[in-house]
């Protein structure tokens, strides 16, 4: 039996890996001249790696954590005491701890209200649940406006969107919204470091889960080498590409929805991946290195949070023998877009004169480096692709739901933990056992 696999990100190398190790053929197409995906390593001194796309993980991730033993990969703690820096009013503010200077009480309602909204939304099908319709009318904008009376809540709230999907309120629905906070653990175990979802980061990069899965037994992987059309008939599939066709018995489809609308399939889909309301998550990452992480001398994390970018977030993403300090930060939502259309220099003064404000005392950067997902012909955005009105109705339905012989994974096809890396292994876990059931119920009955 023999798969071709269309992607050799996480979902896919981890399908690939599953029928390998079964014993099915297996070629993984790449459109890109990496492997990876939206995980992506940038190497910020000899041997010092930063992650560029995703990095967080939790212990409630546990398809990632047993891939990672598998793999002979270890966590590291994203945790980094000291202090933390706000921008969100006049000046800036130094605080212990994370909680912003903002009203608590203002906040604390404004958690409540959402913690509401995601008890209404059913993880497995988010579009049956009871109030599904009116709540895919309706942007996160939107509802802010309604149910957000205090200023500290309506400045605060794009930022926490921005933070745990990248996504602009005007671009997602308020059923999206939910489903997204409950399938990843629910919004305190998405939004906290220590005891959740972003309490560590592996070892010496994300990026090298893909290099490692891709370089298991049983797997050829071809770079650039982007599929243009996938047809089927009675005996198998052909999956071509600018270089050529390939024959299979079945495709793995493990790209984001709007790429795999891009392939032109026949027989065509019976639904499309995505509509004109599914938006790019709205991430661009930026890593500036100093020659130490100065902040830390005055008792600083290196977290910071402000109203106004373009570096929404900054964390302290420094190697852990401090040889290099490494300033990360988000850029977010509508400020993701703004700084994409700036031109290189403009995106460096901005974001080095912010963290100057931020952090006092620190030298000129001896590197910096910006990831544009926005630009990413091959991502078309980050974290994940962001539903809007009318979206899960239509799609839901038909994420998972193969199209013949060929089957789906990818992050945006798992109501577990959709948009996170966990999301992505356990897709591709789905996937390899969807066409070992299938194929092996058609060999008994041939």
């Amino acid at each position: 039996m023999s798969v071709v696999v269309v992607g050799a990100g996480l979902a896919g190398l981890t399908a690939a890996t599953g029928l390998a190790a079964r014993g099915v053929e297996v070629t993984v197409l790449e459109a890109r001249d990496r492997v990876g995906g939206r995980t992506r390593g940038i190497e910020v001194e000899p041997g010092g790696w930063v992650d560029a796309g995703a990095a967080y993980l939790g212990d409630r991730h546990t398809a990632l954590i047993a891939l990672m033993g598998e793999l002979g990969l270890r966590t590291t703690p994203a945790t980094v005491a000291g202090d933390s820096r706000f921008a969100l009013g006049d000046g800036e503010l130094t605080r212990p701890g994370r909680f912003p200077p903002l009203s608590a009480v203002a906040l604390g309602e404004m958690f409540d209200a959402l913690d509401e909204l995601v008890r209404t939304v059913g993880a497995d099908a988010p579009w049956a649940s009871a109030d599904a319709t009116r709540l895919d009318t309706l942007t996160a904008a939107e509802w802010a406006r309604e149910h957000l009376r205090h200023p500290d809540a309506r400045l605060f709230f794009p930022l926490f969107l921005g933070e745990m999907m990248a996504a602009d309120p005007a671009d997602v629905s308020v059923l999206h919204m939910a489903f997204y906070l409950r399938s990843g653990g629910g919004i305190r175990y998405l939004n906290a470091f220590e005891g959740g979802a972003q309490e560590h980061r592996i070892a010496g990069g994300a990026h090298r889960l893909c290099e490692r899965l891709a370089a298991g037994p049983g797997i050829r992987v071809y770079l650039n080498e982007p599929v243009r059309a996938i047809h089927q008939d009675d005996d198998g599939v052909t999956v071509t590409t600018r270089a050529g066709s390939l024959r299979a018995d079945a495709v793995v489809v493990a790209v984001p929805p709007s790429l795999a609308d891009t392939i032109d399939h026949g027989p065509a889909l019976p639904a499309p991946r995505s509509t004109e309301r599914t938006a790019p998550g709205c991430a661009v990452k930026v890593h500036l290195v100093y020659p130490a992480p100065v902040w830390r001398e005055h008792g600083l994390s290196g977290w910071s949070v402000s109203a106004r970018g373009p570096l929404l977030s900054t964390v302290d993403d420094s190697p852990a023998d401090g040889t290099v300090g490494v300033l990360t930060g988000f850029v977010t939502g509508g400020e993701a877009h703004r700084f994409a259309r700036l031109g290189e220099g403009e995106r460096r003064e901005r974001a080095v004169a912010q963290a100057a404000r931020l952090f006092p005392g620190l030298p000129p950067p001896i590197g910096f480096h910006v990831t544009d997902w926005i630009g990413e012909d091959y991502s078309r955005g980050c974290y994940a692709a962001l539903f809007g009105p009318g979206d899960w109705p239509r799609l839901g339905p038909h994420l998972t739901a193969p199209h013949r012989r060929v089957h789906w994974a990818g992050t945006e096809t798992s109501v577990e933990f959709f948009g996170l890396m966990e999301g992505a292994v356990r897709s591709g876990h789905r996937a390899a056992e969807e066409i070992i059931a299938t194929y092996r119920r058609r060999d008994v009955h041939a």
